[in-house]
């Protein structure tokens, strides 16, 4: 080992060997050759002295060991099992050269120094080793030739203090294990948690559905309600005719009526449905007790009827489950005869409405002019017959009579311009202009006065006129009335609607219900996320509260 020169100067001391023959254990045990000696570089090292030569033993036989060379091979065994360090080991042999042994390894250093009861590890042996330079080593007793008793000395336990890199390996591990533990402690909480709140439950949910649950059988039907072909009418009544948006409204209303309660009231007068879901071998949470309300009944329903409808198809798809499958064709087949029921009604209400405002204007004009007819022909029974040509004689007759007295009166004047005119003739002619004058004022109080307590003629030809044309607007309105309640009849009856079955009800072979493993892995979904949701609720609490 070579050593810098420092401020102080140290050097390595050694023991003196034992000689050959030197009792170990009160006994004598053969020295082995002493491995040649490493050359030294440092000159402040004194070289020990050598040992004398002890008396030569004589050998043992190369072929056969002995026992006490067995004991030591097997002493040097148990040595190596005991996972000594190279430091620890070049230490022993440092101690046992000091102790002047000539170990042969450093497993047989070890095996030397413990044979005499020297701790090898010992820290107080371990400081020997270096001393001050210029310290002279004690001189080395004599080593005894001859056997002598040993006392046995109570073997040194090894030093409990630990170096620092020992101490923080130590704590390191102690850090790790304690980690692991509550490592350990938290999975097992978490586990009983999951095992309580998510696998207890999912095993109870699947034991139900794999070995309770009573199997139910699913009917599925399909239907679609259509319009009539349209004749005629607008280009965009035309262009969505025949399509699901013509029937959207319809079809929504069937499948609210279909899932209403008023449906499954008359399923139940009708078949049976409560008396169907109450009998004793359906299982539990299926079954309808005795005496149920038609709240729980309505329930049932809901779980057991499902319709659907899609707008892009203007399909309605209706699923019914019963715990036969005759009953739930049964049922199917009923609860289509109602949707038809409905179609039929809601075809008739649209029609029925539409025609009554036509009908009622029809009969309204049907009955104006009959009243107007009927004033005319009232008119006609209290006067003349033909007014106008009445009143077209008296006019002629009154223009004769007028051209007669402007006659007489042209010969009056002129038998008034002779100087001598005939008396007698002139007073005929003012006779015959006075009698044309009475004639012409009676024709014309004819036309114009009321004799007798009656009309005159020209009131009555009026009256008759005003009833003519009341007649004439009424036979108008009467047409137009007519053309519109013909119109609404075509339209209503474009508009009539009718239910047809695509997919008819057809009773199943195998039971559709209850899917057990996609229901019970649902069921797993659904605790684990209740389960999540709480975990993170209260750990977001807990958090804040220690905040």
């Amino acid at each position: 080992m070579t050593t810098k020169p420092k401020a102080k100067k140290f050097r390595i001391r050694r023991g003196q060997p034992l000689a050959m023959g030197q009792p170990v254990d009160g006994e004598a045990v053969p020295t082995p050759p002493e491995p040649p000696e490493p050359e030294r570089h440092l000159s402040s090292v004194q070289q020990p002295a050598q040992p004398a030569p002890a008396a030569e033993q004589p050998k043992a036989s190369a072929d056969i060991a002995s026992p006490r060379q067995t004991a030591a091979e097997s002493s040097i065994d148990t040595i190596r099992r005991e996972g000594l360090t190279g430091r620890q080991l070049r230490m022993a042999r440092r101690v046992a050269q000091k102790h002047g042994l000539s170990p042969t390894s450093d497993f047989d250093a070890v095996r030397l120094l413990r044979a005499k009861g020297i701790d090898p590890f010992q820290r107080a042996n371990m400081l020997e080793l270096v001393v001050p330079q210029d310290q002279t080593p004690a001189p080395t007793e004599q080593p005894v030739q001859l056997p002598q008793t040993v006392p046995v000395e109570k073997p040194q336990l090894p030093s409990t203090e630990l170096s620092p890199a020992e101490r923080r390996v130590q704590e390191i591990s102690s850090i790790q294990r304690d980690i692991a533990k509550r490592r350990r402690r938290k999975s097992f909480a978490l586990l009983s948690r999951l095992a309580f709140f998510v696998f207890l439950p999912t095993l109870l949910a699947g034991w139900y559905f794999f070995t309770v649950a009573t199997p139910m059988y699913a009917t599925k039907s399909e239907f679609l309600i259509l319009e009539a072909d349209a004749v005629g009418g607008s280009a965009l009544g035309g262009l969505l005719s025949g399509t699901q948006f013509a029937t959207n409204q319809d079809a929504i209303a069937v499948q609210s009526y279909l899932e209403s309660r008023d449906a499954m009231l008359r399923l139940e007068q009708d078949i049976g449905f409560k008396a169907h879901f109450s009998q004793d071998w359906i299982d539990p949470i299926q079954r309808l007790e005795d005496g149920a309300s038609d709240e729980a009944a309505y329930s049932i329903y809901k779980n057991n009827v499902k319709i659907g409808y899609d707008p892009t198809e203007g399909v309605i798809r209706m699923e019914v489950a019963a715990a036969d499958p005759q009953v739930s064709a049964q049922f199917s087949q009923q609860l289509i005869s109602y949707a038809e029921e409905r179609v039929d009604d809601l075809s008739r209400r649209k029609r029925e409405d539409q025609m009554k405002e036509a009908r009622t204007s029809l009969e309204e004009a049907k009955r104006e002019r009959r009243e107007a007819q009927v004033r005319l022909v009232q008119l006609q029974e209290g006067t003349l017959l033909d007014p106008e040509g009445e009143i077209a004689s008296i006019r002629a007759l009154m223009n004769n009579v007028e051209l007669q007295l402007q006659e007489k009166e042209l010969q009056l004047q002129t038998m008034l311009n002779n100087s001598r005119p005939s008396k007698p003739r002139v007073d005929a002619l003012r006779t015959e202009i006075r009698l044309l004058q009475a004639e012409l004022e009676k024709q014309s109080n004819r036309l114009t006065h009321a004799t007798n307590g009656d009309t005159s003629l020209a009131a009555k030809a009026a009256q008759i006129q005003i009833a003519q044309a009341d007649l004439a607007t009424a036979d108008l309105f009467l047409q137009s009335a007519l053309q519109n309640e013909k119109q609404t009849a075509q339209e209503a009856n474009r508009q009539v609607r009718y239910l047809t079955t695509s997919v008819r009800p057809v009773p199943p072979d195998d039971p559709t219900y209850p899917r057990a493993f996609e229901n019970t892995l649902l069921a797993f979904l659904i605790f684990s996320g209740v389960y999540l949701l709480i975990s993170l609720t209260a750990s977001i609490l807990r958090e804040q509260v220690s905040t």
